[in-house]
């Protein structure tokens, strides 16, 4: 559950009014208004009971309280307020009335139940009626919703808060880490036409191993095979592909290959790497504060990075300047390290960074800038979400260098679409060339050439790996 401390709680029950639409209990139901599955006979029994418990409850008693005590305080009032209106409630709706009351003081309201569901990766507010989630994939409707827009806005103020920022019509947009880990970005008018519209990915605590990746049909043991090699031969690696596609899932995988004994500096927006190594060292960049100062970015944590004697480092994600300071970093002995980018195709993600670093530094050639890349950069894994919501790796390629102004590349594998199953699922396989690597010196150098080249389906005979 998602909390956000003393002070969070005293604004939200300073903040929180009685509703401006009480009625009496007797207006008739209103199918498909209720939260949390509340089963009252109408959304008027739920505001009325709600409001009174906000005007009786003494918010500098409630922020001493624990959330069990709170829980117990609650509960004991909903009952007393239900006798002395004469209200029906059965211990079932008591119980979800009280979860109601204090996720909206100690949490984040009629989504709390969602943060909670371990099911659930992406949870997307499209103004107080739909709130939608992303399972396995796949968006659906749900059936959570808030009161009005003002909640809404209360809720993403009360964000805000909690990191020490503020969301209004003069910052209408806001980018946060929750407590627990979760990414937060918030939208509100006038840039959202239609009320806030706040965005939520989820932060997991299951670390996914490639064991996981075959099992769920991502990629085949061969594949996996070869990636998990490629993460311990320090290979320098870039993972593409689109939004929600798995790239910092794999990252994490790829991550896991590394020896314990090396020193690594992740650098993120925000923190979502999970790391099982001891010798880990975390930053994360900081946005301006209100009056437009301390402002640090992904490229001057990088430059600092290299100050810090790191044997690998890690970008959560290159989206700017920092993307000539990482080629920059591969290529004067952090060899290892990896990133993430956003990208339509692993070729795809060798353009962009190339005019990532035009855009930074228009006076460098082009041929410059490529010659970076192919020095530095050894494979490119490319990922995708297709249609039947299953993340899967459809590339995964090597950088084997430039012929005149054109950088090469070659695939190691590349996941070949053969059709739908009957139950909607994608059918396909991952197919190797088969051809053997540039980076095969350094596979020798590890020791993990001939296991990698069994992956790629060539069988090297042992004379020819020595040579």
């Amino acid at each position: 559950m998602q909390t956000f401390g003393r002070k969070a709680t005293e604004v939200a029950l300073a903040e929180s009014q009685p509703s401006e639409a009480i009625v009496s209990p007797s207006r008739p139901p209103q199918p498909g208004l209720q939260t949390y599955g509340l089963q009252t006979a109408a959304l008027s029994v739920t505001d009325l009971i709600r409001d009174q418990v906000f005007i009786r409850i003494e918010p500098a008693a409630a922020i001493r309280m624990t959330k069990q005590e709170l829980t117990t305080f609650v509960h004991t009032l909903i009952v007393d307020i239900a006798v002395e209106r004469k209200l029906l409630l059965n211990q079932k709706e008591q119980d979800s009335l009280t979860t109601i009351i204090v996720d909206e003081m100690v949490g984040l309201g009629p989504i709390e139940p969602l943060m909670r569901d371990p099911t659930v990766a992406d949870i997307l507010i499209n103004g107080p009626k739909k709130i939608y989630v992303e399972r396995r994939g796949k968006l659906e409707l749900t059936p959570y919703q808030f009161r009005h827009d003002a909640h809404v806005l209360h809720v993403a103020q009360r964000i805000a808060s909690s990191v020490g920022r503020s969301v209004d019509e003069s910052t209408p947009l806001l980018d946060a880490r929750l407590a627990d880990g979760s990414r937060v970005n918030v939208v509100i008018p006038p840039l959202s036409i239609k009320g806030t519209a706040i965005s939520i990915r989820k932060f997991s605590r299951m670390t996914i191993g490639f064991s996981n990746f075959i099992a769920g049909g991502s990629m085949t043991e061969q594949v996996a095979r070869a990636l998990e090699i490629a993460g311990r031969c320090r290979l320098n690696i870039i993972v593409s592909g689109g939004t929600g596609s798995g790239k910092t899932t794999l990252l994490n995988a790829l991550s896991s290959m590394i020896d314990k004994q090396e020193r690594i500096i992740t650098i993120e927006d925000a923190v979502e790497l999970q790391l099982q190594q001891e010798h880990v060292v975390q930053l994360e960049t900081r946005t301006a504060n209100i009056e437009g100062k301390g402002k640090l970015d992904q490229r001057e944590l990088l430059r600092n990075a290299l100050r810090m004697r790191p044997d690998r480092i890690i970008i959560g994600e290159v989206r700017g300047g920092e993307a000539f300071d990482m080629l920059q970093a591969m290529n004067t002995g952090h060899d290892g390290s990896m990133s993430t980018i956003h990208s339509n195709s692993a070729r795809d993600a060798l353009t962009r960074i190339e005019n990532m670093i035009l855009m930074a530094n228009g006076n460098l050639p082009a041929r410059a800038i490529r010659g970076q890349i192919v020095s530095a950069l050894d494979l490119v894994v490319h990922t995708e979400r297709m249609r039947d919501g299953v993340r899967r790796v459809t590339e995964v390629c090597e950088i084997i260098g430039l012929e005149g102004e054109v950088i090469v590349v070659g695939d190691l594998f590349k996941f070949e679409y053969a059709g739908e199953n009957a139950d909607g699922s994608v059918r396909g396989a991952h197919i190797a060339t088969a051809v053997p690597p540039h980076f095969l010196p350094r596979l020798k150098y590890f020791g993990l050439a001939q296991p990698f080249l069994e992956a790629l389906g060539i069988a090297e005979t042992k004379e020819r790996l020595t040579r």
